[in-house]
């Protein structure tokens, strides 16, 4: 028997995930809250936010559809502010993890203080909730250094600074004018690590942890990573950095320990943990972790799942992840992001979006809609062009023989994504 699921989010993160769910046998209709114009396509698509004042709606929205056998919480938000929880409340199945559980992502400090506690690599830091004293730590800190805002900050809430001078502005931005809203109000400071970075996502029912293929993700806005720290411009998979030793070395050092230390805490971690990694000189590090898939790095790894994805939902909710055998395709992918003009910072919606005859990718809409019969920009991050090959080089030519096909007034994007070492 089908069964008809909900998916929570709009972006091309929740594309990905429905896109992997339509290809399911078990899974029958498709809902999505809010979606996007390519969610759309294969889900019926609902205009209810996803903030923690439309839980309510979201929450009557379920009431109201008994066939929805399982809601798939997807974003940052609605898991940190305990949408899951509110749902089995009401006596109905959800996936990811639960409030408690999200705080690993929900808050920086909480995370660096538990990686100390249990002994998970990571970069020295401190903790601020007052401007003076952070202040004056910046002052004798050697630079670069890292400012991060404690809360979530939808992926741009971290400063690379490169001397004392963006230091100040960094504390400024966050913490006075609070550029990141409460997000801002306690902070850490880190020590800046340099090395390849390495996504690796993870499913876990909070005893076994599964990973699945590596990726890496390029978070500034320009090619040669220049520019603002963004949600991500694109992701390759696999890491041509993680090797077979890097990866023993993580499962046993980090990924296990992590959810170890979670059991410790009394805290059950169903779901997927994404684990921000950084290959330095000195070892594998935990930049940090998110208590859900990527973005984009699912829009690159999904694609190369072969096992059914609702049959692994299934699994990490009734503790059966042990007895998966979860499969990958031996294809790379490629994942470049097509964004609006000024993004991370202003940008205007509504522009046109033409698309050619394109042949071999998948399109993930991130920030699209329907205007009058019209595909148009409704975000910052538009569209994910994903591409397979052999091997990583092949998937990117394939990715940007396409995006040349697409267009839209202002757009922009990197023409360096899948060349990292």
């Amino acid at each position: 028997m089908k069964e008809n699921i909900l998916i929570i989010g709009g972006g091309g993160r929740e594309h990905a995930i429905t896109w992997c769910l339509r290809k399911s046998r078990r899974v029958g209709k498709l809902y999505a809250i809010p979606g996007n114009a390519g969610i759309a396509e294969i889900a019926e698509c609902h205009s209810i936010g996803t903030a923690a004042k439309d839980f309510p709606a979201i929450l009557a929205f379920i009431k109201e559809h008994e066939d929805i056998a399982l809601t798939v919480v997807a974003p940052d938000n609605p898991l940190s502010e305990g949408l899951v929880d509110e749902i089995e409340a009401i006596g109905r199945r959800a996936w990811g993890p639960k409030k408690d559980a999200a705080i690993i992502e929900a808050s920086k400090a909480f995370s660096k203080v538990f990686m100390k506690k249990y002994g998970i690599p990571t970069a020295e830091y401190e903790v601020f909730d007052e401007y003076g004293a952070a202040a004056a730590y910046i002052e004798k800190a050697a630079h670069p250094l890292v400012v991060k805002a404690d809360g979530l900050a939808f992926g741009k809430g971290v400063l690379i600074c490169n001397n004392l001078s963006e230091s100040k502005n960094a504390l400024k931005e966050i913490m006075l004018d609070k550029a990141f809203g409460k997000s801002g109000n306690k902070i850490v400071i880190e020590e800046f690590l340099e090395g390849p970075e390495v996504t690796v996502l993870a499913f876990t029912d909070g005893i076994t942890v599964c990973p699945m293929v590596s990726s890496q993700d390029h978070k500034r806005a320009y090619d040669n990573d220049e520019g603002l720290n963004t949600g991500g411009m694109g992701t390759f998979s696999p890491s041509k950095a993680y090797t077979p030793e890097i990866e023993k070395y993580c499962i046993e050092n980090i990924f296990k320990k992590t959810v170890e230390g979670l059991n410790s805490e009394g805290i059950t971690f169903k779901g997927v943990i994404y684990f921000g990694l950084m290959i330095t000189s000195s070892g594998v590090k935990v930049i940090e972790y998110n208590a859900r898939f990527g973005d984009p790095e699912t829009q690159a790894v999904l694609p190369r799942l072969k096992t059914d994805l609702l049959d692994i939902f299934y699994a990490c909710i009734d503790d059966k992840l042990k007895d998966m055998n979860i499969e990958w395709d031996d294809q790379a992918a490629v994942c470049v992001i097509l964004a609006s003009g000024g993004y991370p910072k202003d940008y205007t919606k509504g522009k046109e979006i033409t698309i050619g005859d394109i042949k071999d990718v998948t399109l993930f809409h991130s920030g699209t809609a329907v205007k009058d019969g019209r595909l148009v920009t409704n975000g910052g991050r538009v569209l994910g062009v994903t591409a397979k090959g052999r091997d990583v080089d092949e998937a990117r030519r394939i990715a940007y023989e396409n995006v040349e096909k697409i267009s839209f007034d202002d757009m922009f994007y990197r023409k360096d994504i899948g060349i990292k070492k």
